[in-house]
């Protein structure tokens, strides 16, 4: 045999334990979580905790949809682990379906209970939703590193002109997340509706509203998992893939004549420059709610702090606001007192971030000018006084509201009755619900709501003409559960 072509026997070969299982190129913690599984309970947050009668979270609840929950979390973070380190599908397949791998048990107990095929297919979902999330993401390896990947991101959206009202309102959002991300020392971070509004002084409706139309499309958020319980959302703050531009892409006001000296061009540039950390602080008070100052005041006051002595034409680019917008703000500003104009230029009072107007020496006070004395007697003024504490008030109501329903759900669900037979356990079968009418019935065994007339999409009509309600913690598909309860059936009346 040639020597370019000679391979040592296989046999002969030492492998570490680790490589010949196909863990040689994993991190030692992914590898343990393959070989050994969640030992420290990592992933089983959430998933069997339940409330108690007096608001705090119970022990265990040891049901099958939590041992899913908790065997999909883990499968999900292999998936993570090997796609971060190179790997392919085969890969992580090998490795779940390894019969000596705990962490591999979700995965083989799919294949066990409803076929090779059917565990295939949940791996490569599972694969797939791993290589996106890995594609998107960067690994952060130290604490310091995190830092300044979070300043880097706030420089961005400093930078960045958010123009019109709604990404004005998108930027107090964001900026809250961007609290939050800081104090949770990374992109990653847990965040609930409720507290993201009260931090952003905004309404939940609102608070949606540019989730959907602004930064969940433009690559700024992305919820990870929904939140339940005490558990607040998981979300990942990311780089915005493109610039958050609104309502306002062209201003209507166009010169009709060269010599007037108007912009051609639309009124707020990209030169976008303000200090999102002025506007965090501010933000949450009452003084800068809907009907008062406002988020345009946010804006300039931010540019104006970042940049002191500000043209209107320069406060247009850095603040992105409209020229009118920023007229009619510096007319606002400057009747309490908390901006001052020399010639063409605008400059903050001396003590406007703590909300106290000053007047200039020489200036002759206008007839509805009023030195502020404090952001709470802005808002007194304005009438907006106490829309913040309203707000708390009625979140904690909602969140009491909402626990309760928790616990008498909880109170309500039977755990599964089984019984051994032959050393085996036989699952009891729980009474199925009646027959729903055939006018409830939609395409594709969809279920209609009879008050609204559209689609359910918690709700699937099973083969026996039964409802299955299929919530957005259940891992298993219509299909799946169709076919477990069938096989249930079966298995009790071969018993029986």
């Amino acid at each position: 045999m040639p020597h370019h072509t000679y391979q040592a026997d296989p046999s002969r070969r030492t492998f570490h334990p680790r490589e010949r299982l196909g863990l040689h190129r994993l991190p030692p913690a992914a590898a343990d979580l393959v070989l050994l599984g969640d030992l420290t309970g990592r992933y089983a947050a959430g998933s069997y905790s339940r409330l108690g009668s007096d608001g705090r979270t119970v022990g265990l609840r040891e049901d099958r949809q939590g041992a899913a929950e908790h065997g999909h979390r883990i499968t999900a973070a292999i998936a993570c682990h090997v796609a971060r380190a190179g790997g392919t599908l085969d890969e992580l397949t090998r490795l779940l379906l390894h019969p000596d791998h705990e962490g591999g048990r979700h995965a083989r107990y799919i294949a066990l209970r409803s076929g090779q095929a059917r565990a295939l297919d949940y791996i490569r979902r599972v694969w797939a939703s791993a290589s996106a999330a890995v594609a998107s993401t960067r690994v952060l390896e130290s604490r310091q590193q995190a830092h300044e990947v979070l300043a880097a991101l706030r420089d961005r959206i400093e930078t960045t002109p958010w123009r019109g009202e709604r990404g004005r309102t998108a930027l107090r959002v964001l900026r809250a997340h961007l609290t939050f991300a800081e104090i949770a020392g990374g992109p990653l971070h847990h965040a609930s509706e409720r507290q993201t509004a009260e931090e952003a002084g905004v309404s939940r409706t609102t608070l949606r509203a540019v989730y959907e139309t602004v930064l969940k499309p433009h690559g700024w958020l992305r919820r990870l998992r929904v939140g339940h319980g005490r558990e607040g959302s998981t979300w990942y703050l990311a780089d915005g893939s493109a610039p958050a531009s609104l309502s306002r892409f062209r201003t209507t006001q166009y010169p009709p004549d060269p010599a007037l000296e108007e912009w051609p061009i639309p009124e707020t540039g990209a030169a976008a420059d303000i200090d999102s950390t002025v506007i965090g602080r501010l933000m949450g008070h009452d003084a800068f709610a809907h009907h008062g100052l406002g988020s345009s005041a946010l804006m300039i006051i931010g540019a104006l702090h970042a940049r002191p002595a500000q043209t209107i034409g320069e406060l247009v680019g850095s603040a992105s606001v409209s020229r009118a917008t920023a007229y009619r703000t510096l007319r606002r500003l400057a009747e309490h007192g908390l901006v001052h104009h020399s010639g063409e230029t605008w400059s903050l009072a001396p003590r406007a971030l703590g909300g106290f107007g000053t007047s200039l020496p020489d200036a002759v006070p206008g007839p509805t000018a009023h030195p502020a004395q404090g952001w709470d007697a802005v808002a007194r003024q304005y009438g907006t006084a106490g829309v913040t504490a309203r707000r708390k008030a009625l979140h904690a109501a909602e969140r009491s509201a909402y626990r309760e329903a928790l616990e008498r759900l909880s109170e309500h669900r039977s755990k599964a009755v089984v019984i051994v037979r032959d050393g085996r356990q036989v699952l009891v079968p729980a009474p199925r619900p009646d027959e729903i009418p055939p006018t409830w019935h939609a395409p594709d065994g969809r279920v209609l709501d009879p008050f609204t007339g559209r689609a359910a999409p918690d709700w699937r009509v099973a083969t026996d003409g039964r409802l299955i309600l299929i919530t957005a913690s259940d891992q298993r598909s219509y299909d799946e559960l169709a076919a477990a309860h069938a096989e249930a059936l079966s298995e009790w009346e071969s018993v029986a």
